[in-house]
């Protein structure tokens, strides 16, 4: 009878001992969210996975500056790389291709170089550099200098060797790979540093330009040879050009027609329109009529030549000199 006393207590310590367990597990479970409180959870879930990111609020063209207005901050669920946070940092960004309503605004998206270092009315225009055009390889990106445009006489084209200014105070964009939207840090003293820097040696040199001086560069460096002066950038002095006839341009304008105003000099983008003839940059617009003496004369055809020749009689050797498209026969 003791025997099944002892058995009978030693259940029911066991019993209680799991029904202890079970409270102890169910103590730590949390208690069941009301349907509120779940709602509550999952708007703030969503909320932290949101992220603010400009869009733009209507179509914009390629090439059109981006504005205020057609810009707006929106909570995506994504966060793409390159994109806005604020408006006003996409502001007057230029987008590289057409963007659409509501497309997200991307720094990569945007027009970026040397291009938005071009003013209005400016041209970047790159020529040949080397150590002695470029002041001893001394230029850097957003110094000032002179353009100096010297030419040799060959005794046809032009009677005599000329050095003249050319262009002043023109501001350099770039200077072989330094560039004025990202040159790289100045050099350091060394000898790595001096063999890099000739290893480097710039081979091009890019101006900022008046469109309207364009034509006079362009033919300054295909028919002679430019040279850079380097300026101090508060030197603000320049030729004065009313001192200076204006040179001819290649091109005319249409005559006006009956009772139309009087139309103004070509300025700008018209007279880089009209042109410029080399022998009018190097002789500085000689009128035509005075212009006879410094003109090549072409030479007759070889057959007229032959002709000619032969209706003077007998005549000696010949020698016949070949420039570009110029063919001159001398007898002797």
């Amino acid at each position: 009878m003791i025997h099944l006393t002892k058995i009978i207590a030693a259940l029911l310590m066991l019993v209680a001992l799991a029904l202890g367990i079970y409270a102890w597990v169910l103590s730590r479970k949390p208690a069941p969210l009301q349907p509120t409180a779940i709602a509550a959870a999952a708007a703030s879930k969503e909320q932290k996975a949101l992220f603010p990111v400009v869009v733009t609020t209507r179509a914009v063209p390629a090439g059109q500056p981006l504005t205020a207005e057609s810009l707006r901050v929106e909570r995506l669920p994504i966060n793409p790389s390159g994109a806005f946070q604020e408006v006003a940092k996409a502001v007057d960004g230029i987008p590289v291709a057409d963007m659409g309503e509501g497309t997200p605004v991307l720094a990569n998206q945007l027009v970026t170089g040397l291009a938005l270092h071009v003013a209005a009315g400016e041209r970047a225009l790159a020529v040949k550099a080397d150590e002695m055009m470029g002041v001893g390889n001394r230029v850097r990106p957003g110094d000032f200098v002179d353009v100096f445009f010297t030419l040799k006489t060959d005794s046809k084209e032009i009677e005599r060797s000329q050095a003249r200014l050319l262009l002043s105070r023109m501001r350099v964009l770039a200077y072989g790979s330094a560039s004025v939207d990202g040159s790289p840090s100045q050099m350091t003293e060394g000898k790595a540093a001096q063999s890099q820097q000739r290893a480097e040696a710039a081979r091009t040199v890019v101006l900022a330009v008046p469109v309207a001086d364009v034509n006079r560069l362009a033919l300054g460096e295909a028919t002679g040879r430019l040279v850079l002066a380097l300026r101090h950038p508060t030197d603000l002095s320049e030729p004065d050009r009313s001192l200076f006839a204006e040179l001819p341009t290649a091109m005319q304008p249409q005559p006006l027609k009956a009772g139309a105003p009087a139309r103004g000099p070509l300025e700008s983008i018209d007279r880089a329109q009209a042109g410029l003839t080399a022998i009018d940059l190097a002789t500085g617009g000689t009128p035509t009529q005075t212009r006879s003496n410094i003109t090549p004369v072409r030479s007759a055809p070889p057959s007229t030549s032959r002709a000619a020749a032969t209706a003077r009689g007998p005549r000696g050797a010949e020698v016949e000199f070949i420039r570009g498209d110029k063919r001159e026969t001398l007898s002797y």
